[in-house]
């Protein structure tokens, strides 16, 4: 009998130390981050590149800290911070883009949404100097504006702001909004209500591909939807991709382009801690790659294709993770997971 208590001891031992190897395994296989911003005081919610004109390696990262008393933080391409906007009435999402004329002169832009106040909030770049703001779904009972995409029309080079909710109907849950400048600051015209919505969860992550014209946003409990981001080519839903490829919620989008119409749409599968990936020119054919990150609960995410420096020279991917950081990855490292599964 005692033999037979040893025998099943060292078959427990095995079962159990084979169970930690592939855990290990497991753990290996999500991609680590090659820098950790440093901490914002409440909660990291959702990132954005700016790129700088002369010397990329300059470049800045500005995220939003959520809560009452919130911020808005920039922070160089390592984590660290160089500068913030304090006192934000729960900042949520941002966005930025470059080259809105203000007062006859060219400026880059960031706008986020300030959801106790119902308001967008602008800042220019780097600076982070407030250079205006607008209130938006007046008139609404169901406000809380949280997620929020810039769209730069390379023809006319307006710029328009798409705005989400904390929850809205159906068929009007996003408003368009044109940035125009009024006595020498940038507010918004409402141009247009849109967006088809499940109803299970919520609307937050928004993002536009400029160059193909497309306005990309996350159900979170259903699918990603897909509509033209011009507001003259009317507001018929144009796809519904990635139903039933996430654990549950739907969360941050970011456009890596590989060319002038080619790349990648990648998309947060929050619970499961990974990144979905679509083809850029064709999201229609499905997730063709799923890539497990270090992040936890990841709600927005941002990415560039830009050569910064030598440690990053196809670009960076940052998402935002639960401890109050963004994290910085080398797109390599991305790319080359997606290369895997060719």
């Amino acid at each position: 009998m005692k033999i037979l208590k040893n025998i099943a001891y060292l078959s427990l031992v095995i079962i159990l130390a084979s169970c930690s190897s592939v855990g290990s395994e497991l753990n290996n296989d999500k991609l680590k981050p090659i820098y950790i911003t440093e901490k914002v005081n409440f909660d990291t919610d959702d990132p954005a590149i700016w790129i700088h004109p002369t010397d990329a390696s300059k470049s800045i990262i500005i995220g939003t800290d959520k809560d009452t008393n919130g911020g808005l933080f920039a922070f160089d391409i390592t984590g660290k911070i160089v500068n913030k906007v304090p006192n934000l009435k729960r900042p949520n999402n941002v966005d930025l883009r470059y080259g809105f004329v203000l007062n006859g002169q060219n400026i880059d832009i960031a706008a986020l949404t300030e959801r106790e106040t119902n308001k967008v909030k602008l800042y220019r770049l780097p600076e982070l100097k407030e250079v205006g703001e607008f209130s938006v779904f007046d008139g609404e009972q169901q406000r809380s504006p949280m997620g929020i995409s810039l769209y730069k029309n390379p023809e006319t080079q307006e710029i328009y702001a798409i705005v989400g909710r904390k929850t809205g109907p159906s068929g009007s849950y996003l408003w368009q909004y044109k940035l125009v400048e009024k006595e020498g600051k940038i507010t918004g015209e409402l141009v247009r209500k849109f967006g088809n919505f499940n109803g299970g969860k919520e609307i937050e992550s928004i993002a536009v591909d400029d160059a193909l014209g497309y306005i990309y946003y996350s159900d979170e409990g259903f699918a990603v939807h897909q509509y033209y981001a011009d507001p003259n080519k009317g507001n018929d839903e144009l796809l519904l991709f990635g139903k039933g490829d996430f654990k549950e919620d739907i969360e941050g989008i970011s456009i890596y382009p590989t060319s002038e119409k080619t790349g990648y749409i990648l998309v947060s599968n929050q619970q499961a801690n990974t990144f979905n990936v679509y083809l850029r020119e064709n999201p229609a054919k499905g997730r063709i790659a799923e890539i497990p990150v270090s992040t936890l609960e990841s709600d927005g995410s941002d990415v560039s294709a830009v050569n910064l420096n030598a440690q990053f020279p196809k670009g960076i991917f940052v998402a935002m993770t639960n401890g109050k950081v963004f994290h910085i990855y080398d797109w390599r490292d991305l790319e080359a997971k997606i290369n895997s599964t060719k």
